[in-house]
């Protein structure tokens, strides 16, 4: 396999390569991480992980998953959202987690939060076992992304939820073109300057423009198995919120996404109208 057929914006063949140096990329930034992310997005991050945590769901009581847990600012925020949940913090770069728990995981946090290594294409969890499911900004980074719908798949009971929060596709023009200028020109030069890390905030620059949109999304979940599949667009598409549920026993998987289903049965409403 060849690194344009692995799709690895770092330049590896394989995809466990792929893995690899991502992980290495993020630890490499993990202690600017949280300034980083607060700066670059204006501060906006923190209600979008918000909004993505509201949308979990869980079952009273339940433990929720937590993917690319990165420095567990998402963990934190499903714990507040939720305080009588267990959330396990999962994620590939060890130096992420570490940081996270030295500044975060107090006042009784580290007994509901477990930070844990992990590779989200094999997930050390049992089937079934998770009440929701979150991923912040980081599937993006899991080649390839299919391994990582069936582990979520595999561990979400019945019924729960798959929370993804991602960067809409940077090939489209938002802004008249300034976001796409900010992507492409001010994003890797302040991440270059502030992390000391020329490549990382390249390939997240990369990452985006090269990132499905939302109907692609939506799509790779339903061909996955879940069902329910809808997205929530933030600041004019910059940023998606996508949810999916795992299909209950004995239920179908919908064919179109839960929008393309809304927007077909309005329609129809109203066709019956003007006749």
């Amino acid at each position: 396999m060849t690194a344009s057929e692995c799709g690895s914006h770092t330049g590896a063949s394989t995809h466990a390569e792929h893995g690899r140096r991502v992980a290495d990329m993020f630890g490499r930034i993990a202690g600017w991480y949280d300034f980083l992310n607060h700066a670059l997005s204006g501060g906006q991050d923190i209600y979008w992980r918000y909004r993505l945590a509201k949308a979990a769901r869980p079952e009273a009581g339940g433990a929720i998953l937590d993917l690319a847990a990165g420095t567990m600012d998402v963990s934190v925020e499903l714990l507040r959202q939720y305080p009588d949940c267990r959330v396990a913090a999962l994620d590939f770069a060890l130096p992420m987690l570490e940081n996270g728990k030295a500044k975060k995981l107090k006042r009784g946090r580290e007994k509901r939060i477990s930070p844990v290594q992990a590779d989200g294409r094999n997930l050390p969890l049992p089937d079934n076992c998770m009440a929701a499911a979150t991923i912040a900004f980081g599937i993006r980074n899991i080649l390839p992304r299919a391994d990582a719908y069936a582990e979520f798949l595999r561990v979400l009971k019945p019924g729960a939820r798959l929370c993804i929060l991602e960067f809409g596709t940077g090939s489209k023009r938002v802004w008249k073109g300034l976001y796409n200028f900010y992507l492409d020109k001010v994003l890797p030069f302040l991440g270059d300057r502030i992390s000391g890390d020329p490549g990382a905030y390249r390939y997240l620059a990369e990452t985006i423009k090269s990132f499905p949109d939302e109907r692609a999304l939506g799509a790779e979940l339903l061909e996955a198995g879940f069902e329910r599949v809808y997205n929530v667009p933030m600041m004019s598409g910059i940023v998606y919120l996508h949810v999916a549920e795992k299909p209950r026993a004995g239920e179908a998987v919908s064919a179109k996404p839960a929008s393309e289903e809304k927007g077909a049965r309005k329609k129809r409403a109203v066709s019956k109208k003007r006749k």
